[in-house]
């Protein structure tokens, strides 16, 4: 005598789809989401000014320098904070063109000496238009 059901064993299944279509609305609403803005990739302060905006020349080179001295040129940092590892890196961005416009992004507190490592390194590479980036002045 058999003792158990007579009924056929359920084997477990995993439905795949909805799993899915979660991920694909995981994945689009964090494309969406996601700033593709320059300025927000480095968190800087910049000093106040009173002076007004500037004609456009064209595409500037940006070269940014964060609160611990670090640099940035356009979107690469500069791993080395000497004056020469700096001339390579905006030689690199830069090409031939030493007409280009140059804006130097600073955080208003850092240190003056990196400030003046930047424009040294630009100097040196013959850059004469620069640009030294700052927000208006806040009334109180």
């Amino acid at each position: 005598m058999r003792i158990g059901s007579q009924r056929p064993v359920d084997e477990p299944e995993i439905n795949l789809i909805s799993l899915i279509d979660v991920l694909f609305c995981l994945i689009l609403f964090l494309v969406l989401t996601t700033s593709f803005n320059q300025r927000a990739a480095l968190k800087i302060q910049l000093p106040s000014a009173q002076a007004g905006p500037v004609a456009d020349e064209g595409p500037p080179l940006i070269v940014m320098v964060d609160v611990e001295g670090r640099y940035y040129v356009g979107n690469n940092e500069v791993l080395k904070t000497d004056v020469g590892s700096l001339k390579q890196a905006i030689a690199a961005a830069a090409g031939d063109d030493r007409s280009q416009p140059v804006i130097l992004r600073a955080d208003g507190r850092t240190q003056h000496q990196a400030v003046v490592t930047a424009e040294d390194a630009l100097a040196q590479l013959g850059f004469v238009h620069l640009r030294i980036a700052t927000a208006p002045e806040r009334k109180p």
